[in-house]
C-alpha cells in the first residue's frame, strides 16, 4: 500500500499533497491530481461500471425466452440448435475481446467502446426482426446473438481502462465494483425479461416498420435503448484518464505517447510473463468450475432428488438467485478485506473455499438415488446432444416437455449405469456446496482481475485484458461440455473428483508463482507493498 497521500486523498486529510525527492525531479511529467481531474476520472469509471452492467444484461435478458421464440419463428429449429445460439454469445466475446483490447492500446478507448456498443444495439435490433424473413430465421437469430457477444468484447476495454485510471490503493475496490455490476446484470436480466412477459406473446404490431413488440422482442429493444443511453453518456461524460500506481496524473500513453515523444518512465521494465500466464490459467479454472457448477445443477438435482424438470428449474432458480445476491455482497466485502490482507492470500482462500465446495459434493453416504426404471421412447424426451451441453441450466427454463408426455419419469435413469452403485448426494450437501461456491467464486474473480492489472503495470493493458476475457469465455464453453460427458458416463463421483483435482492443480500453480504475483511498481521497487 502507498505510504504517502497525494491529490484529493491528501486534501481530504487536510494535508498538502506530498512529493518525494524523486517526484519533485519528475514534476514536469507527473502532475499531482487536482480535485476536478479526480471527479472527472471517477465519473468516467462509473460509465465503465454501467457499460459492464449493460454487457451482462445483454446476455441474460433473453436467455429464458430464446427457446419459445425460436420455436415460434422457425419450427425447423430443435433443442440442439438452441445450444449453439446460447454458446454463440461466448464465442463472439472470445473472438472480439483481444481485438478490442488491441484497438484500445493504440487509439482512444472511446472508439472501441462506441463501436462495440453500436454493434450490440444493432444486434439487438436484428434480434427483434428475426421473424421477418420467410426462411432460415434460426440463422438470423444465431447471428444476432453472436454479434451481441462480439459487442460484449468491450469488457476487455472496460477493465483495461479501470486498471489504468486507478491507483494501486483504488484498484481492488474498483475491480470489485466492476464485478458486482457484472453480477447484477446477470441477476437482473431475467427479472427484466419476466416483467416484459406482461406484454404477452402477441403484443402490438407496427406494420409500417414490420415491428412486433411482444414478450420476446421487448427485452432486446429495451437493451438497445440502454445501449443508446450508454453511447450518449460515453460522448457526454467519458474522458480519457490515466494515473500512475501512486495516483498521480499521467498522459494517456495508449494514444498520446507518440505525440509527447516521451514514454512514461514508470512503464520502463519488463512485464512478468510467467505471472501473466499463470493468472490466465487460474482465471480459466475459476470460470471453468463455475460454468460446471451452473450446468450440473439441473441434471444433478433431477437424478438425486427425483425432481421434475419444472421443479429443478424452479428450485435451482431460487437457490442460484440467492447465490447471486450472496456474490454481490461478497464483492463489496472483498473491498474492505483487501485493505487488511494481501490479494494473493485472498485468492488462495477463495480457491480453497471452492475446493471444499466441490469436495462436499462427492457422494459420501450409503443410500442410493431413486432409479428411473421406466423405458423412455425416442420421441418422448429428447436426447442430449453436443450443443445442448453448452447450455447452463437456466437456459432450459422455457423448454417444455413434449405434448404427448403425460407423466414425466423421475429419478436417476437406469441408462446411466452409475446410478445403480453410486450413493446419492444429500440435499444438505448440495445447498452447502452452493453457498461455499457462491462465496469462493466472486472472491477468486475479483482477485484474479486485480492482481492481473497490477502485474501488468502502467502500460496499456487492452490486449492482455482481451486474452484474459477470452480465456474466461473459452472456459464457459468448455466447462459444460466437460461436465456433461463425464457426469453422464461416469457419474458425480468422477466428475467432482476431477474438478477437485483441477482446483488442487490451480492451488499448486498459485503456490509456485505466489511470490511473483506482485504489482509492477513493487517489483521494480518504485513502491513498497
Amino acid at each position: 500500500m502507498a505510504a504517502a497521500l497525494s491529490g484529493p486523498a491528501a486534501a481530504a486529510e487536510g494535508q498538502e499533497p506530498l512529493l518525494s525527492a524523486g517526484e519533485e525531479e519528475d514534476s514536469s511529467r507527473d502532475v499531482v491530481e487536482t480535485q476536478e481531474h479526480y471527479k472527472s476520472r471517477w465519473r468516467s469509471i462509473w460509465i465503465m461500471y454501467l457499460t459492464m452492467f449493460l454487457s451482462s444484461v445483454g446476455f441474460s435478458i433473453v436467455v429464458m425466452s430464446v427457446w419459445p421464440y425460436l420455436q415460434k419463428i422457425d419450427p425447423t429449429a430443435d433443442a440442439s440448435f438452441l445450444g449453439w445460439i446460447i454458446a454463440s454469445y461466448s464465442i463472439g466475446q472470445m473472438v472480439a475481446s483481444p481485438l478490442f483490447g488491441l484497438w484500445s492500446n493504440y487509439r482512444p478507448r472511446r472508439e472501441p467502446l462506441l463501436v462495440s456498443t453500436v454493434i450490440s444495439v444493432a444486434a439487438n435490433c436484428l434480434y427483434a426482426y428475426v421473424h421477418v424473413p420467410h426462411s432460415h430465421n434460426k440463422y438470423y437469430m444465431l447471428t444476432a446473438r453472436a454479434l451481441v457477444g462480439f459487442g460484449a468484447g468491450n469488457v476487455a476495454v472496460v477493465r483495461s481502462y479501470i486498471a489504468g485510471a486507478t491507483s494501486l490503493t483504488e484498484r481492488t475496490s474498483a475491480m470489485a465494483n466492476t464485478s458486482a455490476c457484472q453480477a447484477a446484470g446477470f441477476i437482473l436480466g431475467p427479472v427484466f425479461q419476466t416483467c416484459f412477459t406482461l406484454i404477452g406473446e402477441e403484443g402490438v404490431t407496427w406494420e409500417l416498420v414490420h415491428l412486433q413488440l411482444n414478450m420476446y422482442t421487448a427485452p432486446v429493444l429495451f437493451g438497445a435503448l440502454l445501449g443508446v443511453i450508454n453511447i450518449i453518456l460515453i460522448f457526454a461524460i467519458f474522458r480519457e484518464h490515466r494515473v500512475d500506481d501512486m495516483g498521480r496524473q499521467c498522459g494517456s500513453i495508449n494514444f498520446e505517447g507518440e505525440e509527447s515523444g516521451v514514454l512514461d518512465q514508470d512503464a520502463e521494465g519488463n512485464i512478468d510473463q510467467v505471472a501473466v500466464v499463470a493468472l490466465n490459467f487460474l482465471f480459466f479454472v475459476i470460470l471453468f468450475v463455475f460454468a460446471v457448477f451452473e450446468t450440473i445443477a439441473t441434471p444433478l438435482t433431477m437424478d438425486m432428488y427425483s425432481w421434475t424438470r419444472r421443479e429443478a428449474v424452479l428450485y435451482n432458480g431460487i437457490i442460484l438467485g440467492v447465490v447471486g445476491v450472496e456474490s454481490v455482497i461478497v464483492f463489496m466485502v472483498v473491498k474492505t478485506l483487501s485493505k487488511k490482507t494481501s490479494e494473493r492470500a485472498i485468492l488462495h482462500g477463495g480457491l480453497l473455499i471452492v475446493l471444499v465446495g466441490f469436495f462436499i459434493l462427492l457422494p459420501w453416504g450409503k443410500k442410493l438415488p431413486n432409479i428411473q426404471w421406466q423405458e423412455i421412447k425416442n420421441n418422448s424426451i429428447p436426447r442430449t446432444t453436443f450443443s445442448e451441453m453448452l447450455m447452463p441450466f437456466w437456459s432450459l427454463q422455457a423448454m417444455q416437455l413434449p405434448s404427448n408426455h403425460t407423466a414425466e419419469p423421475t429419478g436417476c435413469p437406469v441408462s446411466q449405469s452409475w446410478c445403480l452403485n453410486t450413493p446419492m448426494i444429500y440435499l444438505a450437501q448440495y445447498i452447502t456446496s452452493d453457498i461455499l461456491i457462491g462465496l469462493g467464486y466472486p472472491v477468486c474473480n475479483v482477485m484474479s482481475y486485480t492482481l492481473y492489472s497490477k502485474i501488468l503495470g502502467p502500460r496499456p493493458q487492452g490486449v492482455y485484458m482481451g486474452w484474459l476475457t477470452a480465456s474466461g469465455s473459452g472456459a464457459r464453453i468448455l466447462g459444460p461440455v466437460f461436465v456433461s460427458q463425464i457426469y453422464t458416463h461416469l457419474g458425480p463421483r468422477w466428475a467432482f473428483s476431477l474438478i477437485c483435482g483441477i482446483v488442487v492443480l490451480s492451488l499448486l500453480v498459485l503456490e509456485i508463482v505466489y511470490k511473483r504475483l506482485i504489482a509492477f511498481s513493487v517489483r521494480y521497487e518504485r513502491m513498497q507493498e
